[in-house]
């Protein structure tokens, strides 16, 4: 089945959302308006996000604000040494009082989530990201769950010569649309 292609009104309608989400933001985050239309794009391209930078750069705000202003849910996760996988996705767990298995979704379940400092966190962590990035799904379990739509993966890291920061392997890597640095604003 053919869909029918975009009149020039639809196109002109998203270019005026996508203008107005955009000045939105900017008004919010000074300086990072480079950055600002790179992450929409990525939205747009239903693609995830990897943003570089020192900390004080406005990352978070960015991620937060743009959830805001599409009012979708907003997760955000902080990556550390000792994050586990479960943090991420959720687990099974047994309830006693109706002595039957539970699903307690983590996170993930989110139309943005921010994966804060993902390089702090080891690569199994890390990797846990994988199947929701690349397949919109989630497995805990025996059970697969399908992620809502939107799903944007906001992720930021330090530079990786920082202390206490682990490079991302290849295969997370290339879950990203794209790789933005953040720089501070020109004044």
């Amino acid at each position: 089945m053919e869909k029918d292609p975009l009149s020039a009104e639809d196109v002109e309608f998203a270019r005026i959302k996508l203008e107005t989400l955009k000045k939105e933001l900017e008004k919010e985050i000074t300086g990072q308006n480079e950055v600002i239309r790179n992450v929409i794009v990525c939205l747009i391209c239903q693609g995830h996000v990897l943003l570089e930078g020192m900390p004080g750069l406005a990352k978070t705000l960015l991620a937060r604000s743009l959830a805001r202003a599409l009012d979708l849910d907003f997760k955000r996760i902080q990556f550390t040494p000792d994050l586990l996988p479960a943090d991420l996705v959720g687990t099974v767990v047994f309830n006693p009082k109706t002595a039957e298995f539970e699903t307690r979704k983590g996170p993930v379940f989110t139309g943005v989530l921010l994966a804060d400092e993902i390089n702090r966190a080891p690569a199994k962590v890390q990797s846990a990201l994988l199947e929701s990035m690349e397949e919109k799904t989630i497995t805990i379990g025996d059970k697969t769950y399908k992620l809502d739509k939107p799903f944007l993966v906001i992720a930021t890291q330090n530079p990786i010569d920082q202390d206490g920061t682990y490079p991302l392997p290849e295969a997370q890597m290339d879950r990203f649309f794209m790789k933005v640095n953040v720089h501070y604003p020109a004044l």
